[in-house]
């Protein structure tokens, strides 16, 4: 019996501990149902309109409109870049769509292509497979997808049309750029690629992968600058995004009409260059270089080989850039769209960079042929003498009425190594002063006098740093600061020279234009500072930038990057000088003008040596308005193969703008 007895006396223990336990749970579950209870009444009635403008917030799904791209147009209002507008398809991928609705949807959208599109424009299923792009190969899940650009009438018709049945389309205005067709400075004006082939190989798009600013964000199939004016003023020119919002449920669903910020238009630029002026300049170097092809004798034969010509004119009081020829050129709508063939891009490659502000090869598809022919940069040749001459002056090497003996040789160096540096063809001129050293081109003169004196005065390797002082401060070896992507600061030998011979060497061969390679718009800056005393101007390709309406919104003026000060006497001296140098292709030429040739000498592959036609001038000599400098690699003397091509720009510029400030249109006699 006590064993029955301490088996009931444990149930009933049991029992009472699984109430207790039970009670326990019960009020538990009391307890958090109450405060559940609580948090919901609290959610209803106290944060309820918080969190719905929290949900309003996040139910909204935004949808870039992009903008149109502004204008490029010359300094007189014609157009030479410009956009024209387009209507786009655009798919934003709804919530479950899966690869069956993708291939219905594609051949549902083949059939309105065909029936209602332009048959040029035709797209076949799977090209319109890899635009919807499920796998998101090319855009994240909430990117509206381009289906298709230029939509036909119809097709704007049939899709405006049947919204409810084509879920997720949306048409968008888009912009087309257009260059025109007679390829006015296209180097300069430059080109457009796409974003997403952009943003990995420009500094300038890889940061706007973080822009927070929806109107600012690009997206993938965006056109966007990547070479010249196009890219320099991508941020100017492009404009800022619409936004459509669509709300949209829990599900990603649109569930109401959407609200639209429309774009802003990009800003026009208005540009320095006269397109008249341009296409002269484009067409002069062009009916030179095939004159002196053809050429059957001397001179002009010298530049048979000569491919490639390049110009800059620059106007001496502003800066103003009113030409800028890199010549052979290309049509730059090959780029449309922000694409380019493989072909069409391996017919361009030695025309599409600019060759007036960096280092472009001639047009040889054989490398080895490519090898044995100049760049567009080459030494100066002569035309280094006038800086030279001012050198000497300053330096006090030489008096303005210093007579030299020009026996048409120099020799240096040590007993028995010695150097001799002779005139062109040998000439000796006999007794000179600085004027008459530029007007004969002396080279024994800026060697003796100039090079192999700066050498002694400052004892070795200073002279060489004095040297290039100078040549920073007229431009040579620096950038010009033009702002123009890829630009070139010249390459510098006279320091390669100290090392590998002397500094005596370095000094005496600089000094008539050897021993370094500048771009054309270095030399056509050094020109201006030359014909303005020493100012040396920032080069401007825009004049100011207007609104969609018109309305100037940025005007541009003068800048003076540095400023170089000589007496009267040295400046008076060097355009003596200049004044009397032999020139071709100036006859009848109505005004006094200054100038100088020179044959820049170069050893280019196996050929021994190359000769280089370079030429720099400006007009009128008593009040300068226009400074032009010409490079023709492999063109022989400059006075053949570079200053008749520069007479054709000052003709170009005096006719549509005028050297003495008043346009002189050419009369129906001189047109006959």
């Amino acid at each position: 019996m006590a064993g029955v007895d301490e088996q009931n006396k444990n149930q009933m223990s049991y029992r009472r501990s699984f109430l207790l336990r039970l009670n326990i749970f019960f009020v538990f579950t009391f307890i958090l149902f109450s405060i559940l209870i609580v948090r919901l009444a609290l959610l209803q009635f106290v944060h309820s309109p918080q969190l719905q403008i929290e949900s309003d917030r996040l139910s909204q799904k935004p949808v870039k409109i992009p903008p149109i791209r502004g204008n490029i147009l010359d300094s007189t209002g014609s157009q030479i870049a410009y956009s024209t507008s387009t209507q786009s398809l655009y798919l934003t991928i709804q919530s479950g769509f899966k690869e069956e609705d993708a291939d219905k949807l594609a051949n549902q959208l083949d059939l309105i292509f065909k029936k209602y599109g332009d048959p040029q424009q035709a797209l076949t299923i799977e090209e319109i497979k890899k635009r919807i792009d499920l796998e998101h190969k090319q855009n994240s899940y909430s990117v509206p997808r381009r289906i298709k650009a230029g939509l036909t009438n119809q097709e704007i018709a049939i899709f405006s049309e049947q919204r409810e049945t084509l879920v997720g389309f949306d048409i968008f205005e888009e912009s087309i750029r257009h260059y025109e067709k007679s390829d006015v400075a296209v180097q300069l004006v430059g080109y457009l690629k796409k974003y997403k082939g952009a943003r990995d190989s420009l500094d300038k798009y890889q940061t706007k992968q973080t822009e927070q600013n929806p109107k600012l964000q690009y997206s993938d199939d965006e056109d966007v600058g990547f070479d010249g004016l196009e890219y320099m003023y991508q941020d100017i020119l492009r404009g800022e995004n619409g936004i459509k919002s669509y709300p949209i449920n829990a599900r990603n669903n649109i569930v109401g009409a959407a609200t639209i910020t429309p774009p802003i238009k990009g800003n026009d630029l208005i540009l320095t260059l006269n397109k008249n002026v341009q296409l002269k300049t484009q067409q002069a170097i062009m009916n030179h270089l095939s004159t002196m092809k053809h050429a059957a004798s001397k001179p002009l034969n010298d530049g048979n080989d000569a491919t490639t010509g390049y110009a800059v004119a620059m106007e001496v009081k502003t800066g103003k850039v009113v030409a800028m020829a890199s010549m052979p050129d290309y049509d730059p709508n090959v780029w449309s769209g922000g694409t380019i063939t493989t072909k069409a891009l391996e017919d361009i490659q030695y025309y599409h960079l600019n060759g007036t502000i960096r280092q472009v090869y001639p047009p040889y598809k054989d490398k080895k042929q490519r090898d044995r022919h100049p760049s567009s940069l080459v030494p100066l040749g002569s035309t280094q003498k006038p800086l030279s001459v001012l050198i000497g002056l300053n330096e006090a090497l030489f008096t303005t009425s210093y007579i030299y003996n020009d026996t048409g040789v120099f020799s240096f160096g040590a007993k028995g190594s010695e150097v001799s540096i002779h005139n062109s063809s040998n000439h000796a001129y006999g007794k000179i002063d600085p004027s008459g050293a530029i007007a004969h081109s002396s080279n024994t003169f800026m060697s003796e006098e100039v090079g192999n004196k700066l050498y002694k005065k400052y004892k070795g390797n200073i002279g060489v740093d004095v040297w290039d002082n100078y040549m920073k401060q007229f431009g040579l070896g620096v950038l010009t600061e033009s702002g123009l992507p890829g630009e070139n600061k010249g390459v510098i030998d006279y320091y390669h020279e100290t090392q590998t011979g002397s500094a005596q060497s370095a000094l005496v061969r600089a000094s008539f234009g050897q021993q370094a390679r500048y771009t054309p718009l270095q030399l056509a800056q050094y020109a201006a500072m030359l014909a303005n005393r020493g100012k040396r101007l920032q080069p401007q390709f825009v004049n100011k930038i207007v609104d969609a309406h018109g309305n100037t919104v940025q005007t541009f003026t003068p800048k003076i990057l540095n400023t170089v000060t000589f007496p009267d006497s040295y400046w008076n001296e060097i355009y003596q000088g200049m004044a009397k140098v032999s020139v071709q292709g100036f006859e009848g030429f109505k005004y006094n003008f200054l100038r100088k040739t020179g044959t820049s000498e170069q050893d280019v592959g196996d050929r021994k040596k190359v000769e280089n036609a370079v030429f720099i001038a400006f007009a009128p000599a008593e009040n300068p308005t226009l400074a032009v400098a010409v490079v023709v690699p492999d063109g022989g003397f400059g006075a053949y193969g570079a200053a008749p091509i520069a007479r054709q720009i000052f003709d170009a510029y005096d006719q549509y703008v005028g050297l003495d400030g008043t346009p002189h249109p050419l009369t129906l006699s001189l047109v006959k």
